[in-house]
């Protein structure tokens, strides 16, 4: 279980993020055409799982934009962002910011993804959804960085992930 807040106010997550050198547990998430996309996916390729607790909030919006202007020149680095907005939505904020580099990803169809990263929010007012953090994929899928960020209404050290997820 670990300890973040939400404005100051203290909230618990299910358990704790993949420890950095072992393999990332796989998931099942909706992709923005309703299908079933796992780890097994993007295969050869580092990955980037920008996890979010939802794209209507500006933070979380700030996140994915930045990630996405990151990400356009490095075609062996897919940035997948795990929201729990419903596909229609990921969709249609890709489009009205012009976001196009990364994926999104929906956990529309169950949470099993936040309880195994350890980031399902337990209490408060987001209970029920993920916590905010970056986790780095090797291209077997090994944990090569992780952040959860103790405080939800702050950004993640993007240039620290990008940097590891580069090298």
């Amino acid at each position: 279980m670990a300890h973040i807040t939400l404005k100051g106010t203290p909230i618990t997550t299910n358990g704790e993020l993949p420890k950095v050198g072992q393999l990332a547990p796989d998931f099942e998430l909706v992709d923005e055409n309703l299908e079933n996309k796992s780890l097994k996916d993007f295969p050869g390729k580092k990955k980037i799982l920008s996890i979010v607790p939802s794209l209507d909030t500006s933070v979380c919006s700030t996140m994915a934009k930045k990630f996405n202007e990151a990400v356009k020149d490095l075609g062996d680095i897919v940035l997948l962002l795990v929201s729990a907005d419903l596909p229609f939505a990921q969709k249609r904020f890709c489009g009205a910011e012009k976001v196009t580099y990364i994926k999104t990803l929906s956990m529309m169809r169950n949470k099993d993804f936040a309880a195994h990263y350890g980031i399902l929010i337990q209490d408060g007012p987001l209970a029920g959804i993920c916590a905010r953090a970056v986790v780095v994929l090797d291209k077997e899928n090994k944990v090569i960085y992780t952040e959860l960020v103790p405080e939800i209404t702050q950004e993640p050290d993007y240039n620290k992930a990008l940097n590891i997820a580069k090298s």
